[in-house]
């Protein structure tokens, strides 16, 4: 029960990494506010975790969804101690200079403008109780890019610098900021970048140490910890959860 007595916002928590971090803070004891796009996604999961969880329709890409799920934490929950930046886009693999500027948009606004929104949203709040934790999702990507996903690295390139730089800041007012690098994972997600089928995954697999893609629950636990006062020494750190991949 290492999150007892603790609310949080989970973004993209309908589905994949999301929904495993969601789970895992119930588990250990969180209130959780799920926001995501799919309404009945969200709607699932909540059922699936309890009367401990509200899930609400939002778009991260603006600061009204942002603050829709902080009104809600605090009527629902009576406060808001932990923001969980997890939804993200995905680019299937293409040359860099042939990605249209839509798709671009797109990456920039969910990937990249979503942490804006959400710091904008909750830290005035994090600044007045002098506590909270910003957990972001960045992706083994922004660590070690492969070719063909450039601008989708680079937004997880982003997420990392933009991590450490809140961190930075922040750290003042008792607030921390970390992030978590997933290496490919068994998630909606997957078929964009690597195709389908077997052959493809066991080529991804083939270059993990550990031997396997990483799961929801890998992401729950990490974020569990990161977000949980065992880890009150630590901010500013993106935590590879690859098995090994970015070694």
């Amino acid at each position: 029960m290492r999150l007892a007595g603790k609310v949080a916002i989970v973004t993209g928590g309908g589905s994949g990494f999301g929904e495993g971090i969601v789970k895992k803070f119930v588990e250990e004891g969180a209130s959780v506010v799920l926001m995501d796009r799919d309404e009945a996604a969200a709607a699932r999961v909540s059922g699936e975790a309890g009367d401990k969880v509200r899930p609400i329709t939002g778009d991260v890409s603006t600061l009204e969804s942002f603050a829709a799920a902080a009104d809600l934490a605090r009527s629902a929950f009576g406060g808001l101690d932990i923001l969980v930046n997890n939804a993200g886009v995905a680019q299937p693999p293409l040359p860099l200079e042939t990605m249209d500027e839509g798709l671009f948009d797109r990456i920039a606004n969910v990937n990249m403008r979503s942490i804006y929104n959400g710091a904008r949203a909750v830290v005035p709040h994090f600044k007045s109780i002098k506590s909270g934790a910003i957990l972001n999702v960045a992706s083994t990507g922004g660590v070690s890019p492969r070719p063909n996903l450039t601008w989708y690295n680079a937004s997880k390139g982003w997420a990392i610098a933009a991590t450490r730089a809140m961190a930075v800041e922040l750290a003042p007012f008792g607030i921390r900021v970390n992030a978590i690098n997933p290496v490919a994972g068994d998630t909606p997600l997957l078929p964009t970048f690597i195709g389908s089928g077997e052959e493809n995954r066991a080529r991804v697999v083939a270059t993990i140490p550990i031997g396997r893609l990483s799961t929801p629950q890998d992401m729950g636990n990490a974020a569990a910890f990161l977000c949980s006062d065992e880890a009150s020494m630590i901010t500013g750190v993106d935590l590879n959860v690859d098995g090994g991949k970015c070694i």
